[in-house]
């Protein structure tokens, strides 16, 4: 089935929706007492995610994983706790797989196979939603057929290597003891090969695959894209790698080719350890900002200021988010009032904003991605009106291509030092006009639990002495007059409650 291609290039700041493919099918095909597959997925399930706001669906798991994918996890007891406490019905049979143990970049048959993904892919683009697909750089399933054809696609071990460190090696029906994908900071993935980009025969298998990928969307994350670098491959392998290993960057000599064929391919990577920067240079348009993420977990009101000060070429490309399918829910990690401060200021600041299905609801299960299907959770209606509330604001124009700036907080009188934990993110048309603004949005957020005051410093060439400008909060619906010269100092004066929110809209009156 051939897709339409978007004439519109990205939003600079695109807001990305994550599903969880194989339980969401799951779930709609118990709701509506019918198997629902990809291609049958309900209208009125992807207009509501166009009419909240999304320029992208990502499904996460639609690739095929064999059996080994299935019968790994069901022998491990952590996996079958995890499970348990997920689902109080569960079963063994309830284990499909991790959908990062890919077997084959092609639609799982049991969603509906290639053409109902590319039939779905043409309803989400007639609704504006953009598609993000995985491809899982660091490694393959157990059962790949590489495994067996090509072998040398991947690092190799020796039958010492096996006897001394079996969680780490795994032999072949054909004799060959090869390397389980890792982390080194972590126990290796045991459903899982490691890929040996240090030797031409795996970069060559890979560039391949992830071309294979880009011709079936509009976008790609790559999983643990800091794993392919270099260094990291030679830190954790070393010797391993082969003979004249090769140190040139596989991302960017494949996204490099991948762009020539797919201009407009989206290109998010999962990073972390301080490689961000890095990765951005090698061609990927966003990154995972872990950094804002665990400044706001670990109450770092200075740390989050500063992480937010960073040079605009890198704030531009982060991807912001309070919770992934590979971290407890928002509002388990953070606690209902604190989840919504920390939204606040995640997904006001600029770059890339990542949503995951049952965040918006509130769910409190994080489900491990070896299930095939989910619990029921009920809406938690505090948080959902909270979304409705932030992402009506985001679809404003100025949060998707507009001018940012963090505006300094100062105290509001002697002594008192409540202002820390005060954020205030400034928005603007881009480029802002130096006559003044039509509209413009200060958000000011309070990342505490107490009571905090302020004098929120803005532009001064923006406003006026002596001129009205209208304060409209869209978070609360009131409405506030100041004139122009106090702005600019002492500034806004602003109280606010523990973890309370202002959205400011800004008008000349």
């Amino acid at each position: 089935m051939l897709v339409q291609a978007f004439v519109n290039p990205w939003p600079k700041y695109p807001l990305v929706y994550e599903i969880n493919t194989r339980t969401w099918l799951a779930a709609l095909s118990a709701r509506l007492g019918r198997t629902i597959t990809l291609d049958r997925v309900p209208t009125e399930e992807i207009d509501r995610i166009s009419r909240l706001g999304f320029h992208a669906v990502w499904l996460m798991g639609v690739w095929t994983t064999g059996s080994a994918a299935a019968a790994v996890p069901r022998s491990r007891p952590e996996v079958l706790n995890s499970c348990r406490q997920a689902l109080p019905d569960f079963t063994p049979e309830d284990i499909v797989g991790s959908p990062y143990a890919v077997s084959d970049y092609v639609v799982a048959p049991q969603l509906g196979g290639p053409h109902a993904l590319a039939a779905l892919r043409g309803r989400l683009a007639q609704h504006g939603l953009r598609l993000i697909l995985d491809f899982v750089g660091n490694h393959t399933a157990l059962d790949h057929r590489f495994v067996s054809e090509q072998p040398a696609v991947y690092v190799h071990g020796s039958e010492e290597d096996l006897a001394r460190d079996p969680s780490c090696f795994f032999k072949t029906a054909g004799g060959v003891v090869l390397a389980h994908g890792r982390d080194p900071y972590f126990p290796p993935w045991p459903d899982t090969a490691q890929i040996n980009y240090a030797q031409t025969p795996g970069r060559e298998a890979m560039r391949q695959q992830v071309l294979k990928v880009a011709a079936q969307c509009d976008g790609i994350r790559c999983d643990m894209a800091m794993l392919v670098l270099p260094e990291t491959l030679e830190r954790v392998w070393g010797g391993r790698l082969g003979p004249n290993p090769i140190r040139k960057s596989f991302w960017k000599e494949a996204l490099d080719e991948l762009r020539q064929l797919y201009p407009q391919c989206l290109l998010l990577a999962e990073s972390y350890w301080d490689l961000e920067w890095r990765l951005q240079q090698e061609g990927f348009q966003f990154t995972y900002d872990r950094k804002l993420y665990d400044r706001l977990r670990q109450n770092d009101f200075r740390g989050v200021r500063l992480h937010l000060r960073a040079a605009p070429e890198f704030q531009d490309r982060c991807a912001r988010f309070i919770e992934t399918h590979d971290d407890a829910r928002a509002i388990m990690t953070f606690g209902p009032s604190r989840a919504r401060s920390a939204a606040v200021a995640s997904f006001f600041s600029p770059g890339l904003r990542l949503f995951q299905e049952g965040q918006l609801e509130g769910h409190r299960v994080g489900v491990p991605l070896q299930l095939g299907r989910r619990p029921l959770e009920s809406e938690d209606v505090e948080t959902a009106l909270f979304y409705e509330k932030i992402l009506g604001v985001l679809q404003d124009p100025i949060f998707q291509e507009g001018s940012f700036q963090q505006r300094e907080v100062r105290s509001p009188g002697w002594g008192d030092t409540s202002n820390e934990s005060l954020l205030a993110l400034w928005w603007a048309p881009s480029p802002a006009r130096n006559a003044g603004p039509q509209k413009g949005y200060l958000v000011v957020v309070n990342l505490s639990g107490f009571h905090a005051y302020g004098r929120v410093l803005l532009p001064g060439e923006l406003f006026a002495a002596g001129k009205p400008y209208v304060f409209f909060d869209r978070y609360d619906g009131k409405r506030y007059e100041r004139e122009g010269g106090e702005l600019a100092w002492p500034g806004l004066y602003v109280a606010l409650e523990g973890h309370q929110p202002h959205i400011f809209e800004i008008s000349a009156k």
